[in-house]
């Protein structure tokens, strides 16, 4: 879609009424430039509600290993609270957000992850995790084209109903590139990527993204960001970068790391200051 901007949110954005409103308002400014779809996640709300019920979170690779608790609550979570809020937070701000989940006309179809081999080479299987496969993004086409900001939490569908739990990195860069987006934005607590020793990566091109995840200078959620952003530059995405959503700035001037498709570049890396 020309111009389509995908903006991802990590759920930490999200977890007060002041980082809440933050959000929306950037989300309200970016939605006035661009067409824009928004993805969420809700990985600490998520947490907490698992520790209210005596339940352990368990990852690997910054991917969550989800049996049926697991499940149920991310699905309670994601598509209850934390969607809920965000649309309301939005429409408040001066937007036209619709609440969505992935299984809302197939936008999420996805199917069981496989066993997968971790960082460190163990063969781990994710349980109720979905990997989306769906290429039919008429639906938040048709929302946007009709000045709706579409607001998406990471639960998928498969073929026969069965509801699973995807990560929102991976799911923001399936949709970017469903969508032929012009931009994927992920923004979280971090002003993008870090190196092994703290400091800031303002560019990192493919090739780097692979050294960076087997040398263990990405590790945990960030895996899962750089693997997502790689998936939608492979898939033509102009614009992709991972960026802190607690900048005054807004979203699309948010301090970050720029991810670009050329190959054999080294990271440029930029001191701290």
């Amino acid at each position: 879609m020309i111009g389509l901007t995908v903006l991802k949110l990590g759920g930490e954005l999200l977890e007060d009424d002041t980082s809440l409103g933050r959000a929306a308002a950037s989300i309200v400014r970016m939605s006035a430039q661009t067409p824009l779809v928004v993805v969420h996640g809700g990985g600490r709300a998520i947490d907490a509600e698992l520790r209210s019920r005596g339940l352990s979170p368990v990852f690997v690779d910054g991917l969550r290993v989800t049996d049926a608790d697991t499940l149920d609550v991310a699905v309670s979570v994601l598509a209850g609270r934390a969607n809920t809020a965000l649309v309301a937070a939005v429409g408040t701000a001066g937007a036209r957000a619709v609440g969505l989940t992935g299984a809302d006309a197939l936008i999420g179809l996805s199917v069981r992850a496989g066993a997968m081999r971790s960082i460190s080479g163990v063969e781990v299987d994710l349980g109720l995790v979905g990997e989306p496969v769906g290429r039919d993004g008429i639906l938040l086409e048709d929302l946007v084209g009709l000045g709706y900001v579409p607001v998406v939490c990471s639960i998928g569908v498969d073929r026969q109903g069965a509801l699973l739990n995807v990560n929102a990195d991976t799911f923001a860069g399936h949709l970017a590139a469903v969508l032929r987006a012009r931009s994927l934005i992920v923004a979280g607590t971090t002003p993008g990527v870090l190196d092994a020793n703290g400091r800031h990566i303002p560019e990192l091109s493919e090739d780097d993204i692979d050294s960076m995840a087997a040398s263990g200078a990405a590790h945990s959620g960030m895996i899962a960001k750089l693997v997502a952003c790689r998936h939608a530059l492979a898939a033509g995405v102009d614009h992709v970068a991972i960026v802190t959503g607690r900048s005054d700035r807004g979203f699309r001037e948010a301090p970050g790391t720029r991810l670009v498709a050329r190959t054999g570049a080294a990271a440029r890396v930029e001191q701290n200051v």
